[in-house]
């Protein structure tokens, strides 16, 4: 097959999609992956342009934008999908286009390019806009605004021939306007477990302390209640006293560094913010620690995000308060952790509680993430789902 794989984020070399584009060009495909030249992690334009063995990628370019939410994002993704049209309509002979969303104006556009000219379309969705937007502009009238890209969104996953997505929730939900695929395919984003315990092994910590250490990674914003973890130690620490010291270790940046840092230090928690640290820095760090936290805000349009692939690879216990009911029912499923009401530091303080005082089931909970992990996150195991469903759809 001649493929082209459209993916605007691809910030890393452990991109799902360049994974992706390896494991087709090994079946023997002539695979292209189109991408920006835009750092959307740094804000910045991309200077190395890297090559990878067995596939060609095309960094398209981008204007870029300042901030996450701004008009200036908006056209920016607009003349992204412009030359990525223009780039499909240069191409002869395609069996196949497989795209992210978002971007979704590229996203509309090749769905137009395969309608046109009998090649298969294929979506893989990434996340849900302008939902994702509406948890941040709260403002009724100015979520008008987000119409168009609704719009957008409902042409590529009407006019996609199979509907792929990283959860149930939005593969769901690419398949409430979809007439092609009854079923579509939920791959959760996972990682290579193999790369991640080799930067286990190289970069773990030797602690002789007696803290209990709680990380966090990802993203410092707006979705992600950092307070609420803040406050839980907080009420941890004053209402045990003789137990062991929580040291809060997050990694990630964001919006919202600086007020985090602050507020820890006015609940008085003993917190580390490490910044953006290389992958396998961040896996070293985080395995290094006694259990992990997942606090994502009521309302928030997150399900299965890329952290909770790697906090259950980290075999420790997790404390969630997100309220996506199938991660929720996966910690449950796999006994990998405790489910806290959304926003419910009472809870959250409580769960610290029981694991930082039970290393029996802090033990428990750890094998039951790392099971997680392994069966459902492993890219090695799961995207040979989507390779397969790939050449079933054009033969």
């Amino acid at each position: 097959m001649n493929i082209i794989i459209i993916a605007n984020f691809t910030d890393s070399q452990t991109s799902r999609f360049f994974q992706l584009a390896k494991m087709l060009s090994d079946n023997c495909h002539k695979v292209t992956v189109l991408t920006s030249d835009f750092y959307h992690a740094k804000k910045t334009h991309i200077e190395e342009k890297i090559q990878y063995e067995g596939f060609r990628v095309e960094y398209l370019h981008e204007p870029g934008y300042p901030n996450n939410v701004s008009p200036k994002r908006i056209l920016s993704h607009w003349l992204w999908g412009c030359n990525v049209e223009n780039y499909l309509e240069s191409q002869e002979c395609l069996d196949l286009v497989y795209c992210a969303l978002p971007s979704l104006t590229a996203g509309a556009k090749a769905a137009n390019y395969c309608k046109r000219n009998n090649v298969k379309f294929v979506v893989d969705v990434q996340d849900i806009w302008p939902e994702a937007f509406c948890m941040i502009v709260k403002n009724k009238i100015l979520q008008l605004a987000f119409k168009p890209m609704e719009w957008l969104v409902n042409k590529s996953y009407s006019q996609a021939d199979l509907v792929v997505a990283v959860s149930d929730t939005y593969r769901d939900r690419g398949l409430s306007v979809n007439k092609n695929d009854n079923k579509g395919l939920t791959v959760y984003l996972g990682n290579n477990l193999s790369l991640f315990d080799e930067s286990k092994n190289e970069y773990k910590i030797k602690r002789c302390d007696s803290e209990f250490w709680l990380a966090y990674i990802g993203t410092l914003g707006y979705s992600y209640d950092l307070p609420c973890v803040i406050d839980a130690i907080a009420k941890y620490t004053l209402n045990n006293l003789n137990a062991k010291k929580v040291k809060l270790i997050a990694m990630g940046s964001g919006p919202l560094l600086d007020q985090f840092k602050s507020y820890a230090v006015s609940k008085k928690v003993n917190a580390s913010f490490l910044g953006r640290v290389p992958y396998s820095e961040m896996v070293g760090t985080m395995c290094s620690c006694d259990a992990v936290v997942n606090p994502i805000r009521k309302g928030a349009a997150q399900s299965i995000t890329n952290k909770v692939g790697d906090y259950a690879f980290s075999g420790l216990a997790v404390i969630n308060t997100q309220e996506c009911i199938e991660y929720r029912e996966l910690v449950d499923d796999y006994h990998c952790g405790i489910n806290c009401e959304c926003g419910n530091s009472d809870q959250v303080a409580d769960a610290i509680k029981r694991l930082a005082t039970n290393s029996d089931l802090c033990k428990q909970m750890g094998e039951g993430s790392r099971k997680l992990g392994e069966e459902r996150f492993d890219r090695n195991n799961t995207y040979p789902l989507i390779v397969r469903a790939l050449e079933e759809l054009v033969k």
